[in-house]
């Protein structure tokens, strides 16, 4: 009788028959290896892997619609800035709190049951917020209240589905899922803003909280579609607080993986805080209004779509040290040449190449992470990868928002531009802190 993975296995052959049934062997061949064989698209040829990216991009489509929903109604509602950026706060308080602990339960509970409770969490409180303002009740206090649960959900959800990537997809292909899965997340980033705007026009704001609780039932289906078995670990004998504690010292004691969390969370500070800058550029800089805005955050979000397929394709070449100096130098130049830029098209480009850069970075940092620890430790040190992007980033961007209140957004973006610069040569003049930044096969 044959395994799940060998099930799963015999639909990745299935499809790529199938596929070559319909073209001549040439072609075939070449499409085989371009897309399923260490290709752009190799972590698609894996069929587990393959209906979570679709159901998560169904769902994340559904969270961008939500968000652009959800900050216009806040805005509508209370015409405060500050009020906004306290339900944007609630999104990523949760994180800051709990994703420690989140990843000490990704490493203890099974991985998939544990992303079902959470996204199960969330469709309700996206249908109850659809459900309150329906009824014309969604006080302020209420979508604080509603939003947080959803974001202590979405904090225990992130280690889980980070740490299970390396259950789906093969040691050969990892970087390429990692990458796929952002720029999945990223071109919906790219789509979702618009539908909203589009929902909200045509329909109204709770239609946009309905779809995106309807969009939650993709992603679950998904997850319960999946063949692979990812097992719970057993519970810790030394208790919760020194399991935690246990992931720590693995991050500490293993300076490779610290001093790359390090550089995540120095470009997390100085280089992602560009998106907070958007709007100050749109209409202080470019003069382009909140139409100029969209488009600049949807094509960061473009430009992080082709991060995807280009890091693969580098990664045959250059290893993951080498990628990280390549990325971090290239989101430094990119920042100093949005914060020069007067022209708006010009922009465009340049906020292409500031999300492709962050991508490739995150990517092959998340990639190190991921392959040289054990299966049985990997939620909790993915914890802190999440702690160092999602958990800084908040700060930078209001450091740097700081600065371009008392300067401008262009000069807190040259500045954030140099310290990345900076970083990358620093990485390069003493190349022992990314020496052994290289993946080394996931374990079992």
């Amino acid at each position: 009788m044959k395994s799940d993975e060998e099930r799963a296995h015999g639909d990745d052959r299935e499809c790529v028959e199938e596929m070559e049934a319909t073209v001549s062997a040439p072609t075939a061949a070449v499409v085989r290896r371009t897309l399923f064989r260490g290709g752009v698209l190799a972590a698609l040829g894996k069929r587990d892997y393959r209906l979570l990216w679709s159901g998560a991009l169904v769902s994340n489509i559904g969270t961008w619609i939500h968000t652009t929903a959800l900050l216009y109604f806040v805005k509508n509602l209370t015409k405060s800035n500050t009020w906004v950026g306290a339900v944007n706060l609630a999104n990523f308080l949760p994180v800051l709190l709990f994703v420690i602990y989140a990843g000490s339960l990704a490493d203890r509970l099974n991985r998939k049951k544990l992303i079902l409770v959470t996204q199960a969490v969330m469709l309700v409180g996206a249908l109850a917020l659809a459900v309150f303002t329906t009824l014309d009740m969604a006080s302020l206090g209420i979508i604080i209240v509603t939003t947080l649960i959803m974001g202590v959900a979405f904090a225990f959800t992130f280690p889980a589905w980070q740490a299970i990537l390396p259950d789906l997809v093969s040691g050969e292909d990892l970087l390429n899922g990692i990458a796929l899965s952002a720029a999945q997340f990223n071109l919906a980033r790219f789509v979702g803003p618009g539908l909203g705007a589009l929902i909200i026009s045509v329909w109204s704001v709770s239609t946009a909280f309905y779809f995106n609780a309807v969009s939650f039932l993709a992603v679950m289906g998904a997850i319960m579609l999946i063949r692979t078995k990812t097992p719970p670990y057993p519970h810790p004998a030394e208790g919760t607080r020194k399991h935690m504690m246990e992931g720590l010292r693995h991050v500490w004691t293993n300076r490779w993986a610290l001093n790359i969390l390090i550089v995540l969370a120095i470009t997390a500070f100085f280089g992602l805080p560009y998106i907070v800058l958007m709007p100050a550029v749109a209409i202080d800089v470019l003069h382009a209004g909140r139409s100029g805005f969209g488009v600049l955050l949807a094509f960061s979000g473009l430009g992080a779509v082709i991060g995807a397929p280009l890091i693969t394709y580098l990664s045959r070449y250059l290893k993951e040290r080498e990628l990280i100096k390549l990325a971090t130098t290239a989101l430094g130049l990119f920042l100093i040449g949005f914060s020069l830029s007067r022209v708006y098209w010009l922009s465009v480009m340049l906020s292409v190449g500031l999300g492709c850069s962050y991508l490739m970075l995150s990517s092959a940092i998340n990639t190190v992470l991921q392959s040289r620890v054990s299966r049985d430790i990997r939620g909790r040190v993915m914890s802190f990868y999440i702690l160092m992007l999602i958990g800084v980033f908040p700060f930078g961007g209001l450091a740097m928002g700081a600065i371009a209140d008392v300067r401008s957004a262009p000069f807190a973006l040259f500045l954030g531009g140099g310290a990345c610069l900076l970083l990358a040569t620093v990485l390069t003049a003493v190349p022992g802190i990314t020496r052994d930044a290289v993946s080394a096969g996931v374990r079992s």
